[in-house]
């Protein structure tokens, strides 16, 4: 089993939370300090080298357990092929809840992309605080 951090598309009851559904086990709510970007139909979560952000922002989702055979679905997704190989959309990186006990996956962006920032840090508030 994997734990995955997801706060867009993936989350329950979000347009691809069916890619995941099969394979979820269990879904909590969980934080991680980073920065969401509005890229459109989907977001992006940008984060530090260390998986912290250090302006103390918080982006909200949820965090996912699911079979081994999740994780690779959800990489289909988001287009990721693999560590550092070009044509990976989002990269994969170890990442850690703010309350410094649930760690997992998650997909991320290494900068902005000059995408609108989503300050309420939740997908789903994205038209109001963008």
């Amino acid at each position: 089993m994997k734990r995955v951090f997801v706060y867009g598309t993936l989350m329950t009851g979000e347009a691809n939370h069916g890619i995941a559904a099969p394979h979820t086990f269990s879904v909590e709510p969980g934080a991680v300090r980073g920065r969401l970007y509005n890229a459109g139909p989907y977001p992006a979560l940008v984060v530090e080298a260390t998986g912290n952000d250090d302006g103390g922002n918080v982006v909200r989702g949820e965090w996912l357990t699911v079979s081994d055979e999740g994780l690779p679905a959800m990489d289909a997704l988001e287009d990721y092929y693999g560590p550092g190989d070009p044509r990976n959309d989002y990269d994969r990186v170890h990442i850690r809840d703010i309350d410094g006990i649930r760690r997992g996956w998650a997909y991320v962006w290494q900068n902005s992309r000059g995408c609108a920032e989503i300050r309420s840090g939740f997908w789903r508030e994205r038209e109001s605080n963008f």
